[in-house]
């Protein structure tokens, strides 16, 4: 299987080891400075949290590992919990259904962060380019074998499975509500105005078409590139005057 994705131009953008590495696999984009701090950050997690987070992990990789074998629909809870040596009501109080163990995604909150981090007047629109340019290179950013990535498996699987798009909808609020946050913050706008709730969720929609499309054309077209032609159909975002 062959994806491609380009490599981010060498400005000041780019993290300042952006190597001019070969386009065949994710993995060559550089991975963002936010994504260097995550392990950090997990480890001023208290012991209660990171016991949390190791049990989430061991889920979600069961279950990719599950589905790998034998496919999403036969694969069941009570499965995917011997797996991940867990019992099925854990399974269950981690993720509410087993589409939320395909969907969620722990770097998801990162979006929020990465959008804050960028020049207060830098126009909307690039700070977006920039901050999912970074998101997706730390989603890949962990495994360097393209066929077992996590957002590959996930894509796939949404392009495929109708139950999967359909949660997808139904839990995109949350991510875009943070979405809206950082969005008020750069506008002075209340996260609450109608025209920051349309284009947060605008956003939202267009971007998950895009990663469906790049899923159903087999991961042939350069994905940055598919990013930069959904952001395009989008305006900048006002500012308050």
């Amino acid at each position: 299987m062959r994806s491609h994705v380009s490599q981010p131009e060498h400005t000041l953008e780019c993290a300042t080891t952006c190597p001019c590495a070969d386009d065949r696999h994710l993995s060559a984009t550089p991975v963002p400075d936010t994504a260097r701090r995550l392990p950090e950050a997990e480890r001023r997690l208290s012991l209660r949290e990171r016991k949390k987070l190791k049990t989430r992990t061991a889920i979600r990789d069961a279950t990719y590992r599950l589905i790998k074998e034998q496919g999403y629909e036969t694969t069941t809870v009570e499965q995917i919990a011997e797996e991940a040596e867990v019992s099925p009501s854990t399974v269950f109080r981690y993720f509410p259904t087993k589409e939320d163990i395909v969907l969620t995604a722990e770097y998801d909150p990162l979006m929020e962060d990465l959008l804050r981090s960028r020049p207060a007047d830098e126009p909307v629109l690039e700070s977006l380019r920039w901050s999912i340019r970074q998101s997706l290179a730390l989603a890949v950013a962990d495994t360097p074998d393209f066929e077992d990535n996590e957002m590959r498996i996930r894509l796939g699987l949404m392009a495929s499975v109708p139950a999967l798009r359909s949660r997808m909808m139904e839990t995109m609020s949350v991510t875009g509500g943070l979405l809206c946050r950082a969005l008020a913050e750069r506008t002075g706008r209340d996260e609450d105005d109608l025209e920051v709730r349309v284009y947060a969720m605008g956003l939202m929609g267009a971007l998950l078409e895009a990663m469906i499309y790049w899923a159903e054309h087999d991961y042939q077209d350069d994905l940055m590139d598919v990013v930069d032609r959904t952001l395009a159909t989008f305006q900048n975002l006002p500012r308050t005057s």
